[in-house]
């Protein structure tokens, strides 16, 4: 996957559940290139989202779906979410607890043609990422800690941002860079700056008065 212009992926985390159509609507309408979609089962994180259902019911609009999990059984589940058209499926290193289950969840989702991510909790150490980064297509570092939108910017992700980025640029390694949580026009600058190639925004875009405006002003925040 080739590394070009910046990448929003909006979060429908934030969105009004009541309206769905009109917000996936509205996200493609302002040119976001991507729709993220939380996956939490109360279990691995604190707070329930949504599942299957709901990644069913957006499975055929046209635009990207960027679908994380953070469930504690990644493998079991991760046929399903393929099969609504998933184009790339992120699950957590923290949720699987053996290096060979993690290399046979990836192999799976690339033998099923969806682009593969790996995220980490804030506290993770991105080098466990290492045995990881030549094989995967995204890795996703989390700036607030898992299940709940609208949190602050954990700043501590921006060492982690550069840290990856220079392991990744020196090992030639054809991986994308993701941030997720706390992203508006303030914090956006600081990780692009780090080495990030995809911004995860949701409560910033859904806010905001016109989110064609804000998706653009975030991808030309340099």
């Amino acid at each position: 996957m080739e590394k070009k212009m910046i990448r929003i992926s909006t979060s429908l985390l934030a969105a009004n559940f009541k309206h769905l159509d009109k917000e996936i609507k509205k996200i493609i309408k302002s040119k976001s290139d991507w729709l993220h979609l939380d996956v939490m089962d109360g279990n691995f994180v604190d707070n329930i989202s949504f599942g299957s259902n709901v990644c069913k019911a957006v499975s055929d609009y046209p635009i990207f779906k960027d679908i994380h999990l953070m469930i504690t059984n990644p493998t079991k589940y991760a046929l399903e979410y393929i099969n609504y058209h998933a184009d790339l499926l992120t699950f957590h290193y923290e949720s699987l607890k053996y290096k060979k289950d993690i290399k046979n969840l990836i192999k799976m989702i690339h033998d099923n043609n969806v682009l593969c991510g790996i995220s980490i909790k804030p506290k993770t150490d991105v080098k466990v990422l290492l045995p990881y980064l030549k094989n995967i297509d995204v890795v996703l570092i989390m700036s607030v800690e898992p299940g709940f939108g609208g949190q602050d910017f954990d700043e501590n992700a921006i060492n982690k941002i550069s840290e990856l980025r220079k392991i990744i640029d020196e090992n030639n390694y054809n991986c994308l860079i993701e941030v997720d949580g706390g992203i508006n026009d303030k914090t956006s600058k600081k990780v692009i700056k780090a080495g990030a190639d995809i911004l995860v925004s949701g409560s910033y875009l859904f806010k905001s008065e016109d989110m064609k405006e804000s998706i653009k002003k975030l991808k030309t925040n340099l």
